[in-house]
């Protein structure tokens, strides 16, 4: 599905939004995959976006209410993968800024994005969280 992204600046246009939960993560990927292809991302980024998307969804799932939509857009040599979800919110919106502890339960997917990613943009409260994870094309 092709749209306008009414939260990009300028004329981008989303060539992937789709809504997901627990049993719709694969054909996310795979939806990413093809679209990413398309856009012109090298291999090791379509790799890093992949890891990035499937861990922000996963959270998406597991912390923001069980689904989140996904949407992916390209602003000259980035890439623009944004997850939404409508749960409670993010606890520590820094979440990921340093490695977790070896003993620690949570905070190594969101380590893991900061470290794949060119930038990692996060808004959250109480209606939901929104992280656009940025990565160049190349």
């Amino acid at each position: 599905m092709t749209s306008h992204d009414p939260s990009a600046t300028g004329s981008e246009v989303v060539v992937v939004d789709q809504l997901f939960d627990a049993d719709g993560l694969y054909a996310l990927r795979a939806a990413l995959a093809a679209h990413a292809s398309r856009l012109g991302a090298a291999p090791a980024v379509l790799d890093r976006l992949l890891i990035v998307a499937g861990e922000l969804a996963a959270n998406a799932v597991r912390h923001g209410g069980g689904s989140g939509r996904l949407r992916l857009w390209h602003t000259g040599s980035e890439l623009r993968c944004q997850i939404t979800d409508q749960g409670p919110g993010m606890v520590e919106p820094t979440a990921g800024a340093q490695l977790p502890g070896p003993l620690a339960t949570s905070g190594r997917g969101m380590w893991i994005c900061r470290q794949l990613c060119a930038d990692l943009i996060i808004d959250s409260g109480d209606r939901g969280t929104t992280v656009t994870a940025i990565l160049p094309l190349r």
